[in-house]
């Protein structure tokens, strides 16, 4: 399989330009059935969209003929701005969502993050009428998903085991009071980074979608 197109973009963002890679399948349709966008961990921790757990997030989308943008929060690489505490991270994503649905219009909308990113994609996901949801470690603990409305659409929470970062414990007992409930898949004896582990993260993701994306 070729590597995807690469674009690098400047998107508007409410705290000035945000920067963003997109990737375009060269298998993908025109206009495509879906579009995805990936959200980085915390930005004050090294969180960018170059993450590998992210860039894996991207191509199993990618894999799909989805079309994905990374992109980083404000203060983080090229993009305009200041760390948000969460709240302005939020406002982001929902730039690049418009900037995504004016590009594609007639595509779905797939997101999907990892820690930090992941606990801001749960926060948008239904406001923003997501059509699938891929939430690897969820950093709940971090950002405050409590007054966020559960998805509706088919979604998946990853989570390792042995997660130093984010307790699974909480996440688990986060996502088991949630309705409607998410998917849940452990990875044993996996650390919140994945460490040897990318290609079960992957193989995971892959099983998801094959199982619940659909044409809109």
């Amino acid at each position: 399989m070729k590597p995807p197109r690469a674009e690098r973009v400047a998107i508007a963002g409410p705290a000035g330009p945000l920067e963003a890679l997109i990737e375009i399948p060269h298998e993908a349709s025109e206009p495509p059935r879906a579009c995805g966008v990936v959200c980085h961990p915390h930005p004050l921790f090294g969180g960018t969209l170059d993450n590998k757990v992210v860039w894996t997030v991207a191509r199993a989308f990618e894999a799909f003929g989805a079309p994905a943008i990374r992109f980083n929060f404000r203060g983080v690489g090229a993009s305009a701005g200041a760390y948000g505490e969460g709240r302005g991270e939020t406002e982001d994503t929902l730039a690049v969502i418009d900037f995504a649905r004016r590009r594609w219009p007639q595509a779905a909308l797939w997101l999907g993050g990892f820690s930090f990113g992941a606990a801001v994609a749960v926060r948008v996901a239904q406001a923003a009428q997501a059509a699938l949801l891929t939430a690897v470690a969820p950093g709940i603990t971090v950002v405050d998903v409590r007054a966020a409305a559960p998805p509706e659409c088919p979604w998946l929470i990853v989570q390792g085991e042995a997660d130093e970062v984010v307790p699974t414990a909480a996440v688990l007992e986060w996502a088991r009071r949630l309705s409607p409930p998410p998917e849940i898949s452990l990875l044993p004896g996996a650390s919140h980074f994945f460490h040897g582990r990318i290609n079960d993260l992957r193989d995971v993701l892959v099983n998801f979608l094959t199982r619940t994306a659909q044409s809109p």
